[in-house]
């Protein structure tokens, strides 16, 4: 039996791929743990600069492994686990070093749309469909979706989408601050991964930084977001990579960051 998830490399960018299609990339705790494994390894190779999600088949992910969930649902620890791991796991990518992109086709649904919404940049294919499918079937989000739908589309277009359980086309997506890019069905690995590419020749410590500003400052008050600011831009302007660019810029060429 081939793993459900494939871990690959192209140049400075790691890609984890959903490898389940004949169960439409739908997540066991087997798959959380692999894409756990595969990002701790992507942040401690120093040559890593991102990180790209995207799966194999017609549809990115139609949600958990409920065959899975059924089997745990007699042994509350076993649920327990089983939830906490997949919540601790999208957290980490939200909050990992490297910037995340996610590429989408086909079918991004309940615990498929929890994954996606854990990474920085969406890319979605034309004709991708995006949905909350919880209500449908008498569930509640459980890898943080209720979270992170009411923090980037607003309370009420979040309820509304939970409640009825309705899908968005990829337009819709876009428009409700979901996907940041919309292309061909047939370039949308291509597209995302030539912008992971172009991510990773900027400094992967400015990246890092910038990431953390926007995740922590999201919960500050505007007088502590602009402190958080300040002393960020404080300890990088003295760094290496500051004085590279800065060199670029005055010598009219391309920058190389060594970190």
């Amino acid at each position: 039996m081939s793993a459900p998830v494939a871990v690959t490399i192209e140049g400075s960018v790691g890609i984890i791929e959903l490898a389940r299609p004949e169960k439409f990339n739908c997540l066991s705790l087997d798959v959380h743990e692999r894409i756990s494994a595969a990002r701790a390894e992507f942040e401690a190779n120093p040559d890593m600069r991102a990180i790209l999600i995207r799966a194999q088949g017609k549809h990115f992910c139609t949600g958990a492994d409920l065959t899975e969930v059924k089997g745990k649902l007699n042994d509350p620890a076993a649920l327990d686990h089983f939830i906490a791991f997949g919540m601790k796991n999208l957290r980490a990518l939200e909050t990992s070093s490297l910037p995340v992109v996610v590429a989408v086709q086909g079918l991004c649904l309940a615990g498929g749309i929890e994954l996606m919404l854990a990474c920085d940049v969406c890319f979605a294919a034309e004709t991708a469909q995006f949905g909350d499918q919880h209500a449908q079937f008498g569930l509640i989000p459980g890898w943080g979706g209720s979270q992170r739908l009411t923090r980037l589309m607003g309370q009420r277009r979040a309820l509304d989408l939970m409640f009825s359980a309705r899908w968005l086309d990829a337009g819709e997506a876009k428009e409700a601050g979901l996907v940041n890019y919309i292309v061909p069905d047939a370039d949308l690995h291509k597209s995302a991964l030539e912008y992971c590419q172009k991510i990773a020749t900027r400094s992967r410590p400015g990246i890092a930084e910038m990431k953390r500003l926007a995740r922590e400052g999201a919960d500050l008050g505007i007088d502590q977001q602009m402190r958080l600011e300040r002393d960020a831009a404080v300890r990088a302007l003295p760094s290496d990579d500051v004085a590279e660019g800065l060199d670029a810029f005055e010598n009219r060429r391309a920058p190389e960051f060594k970190t």
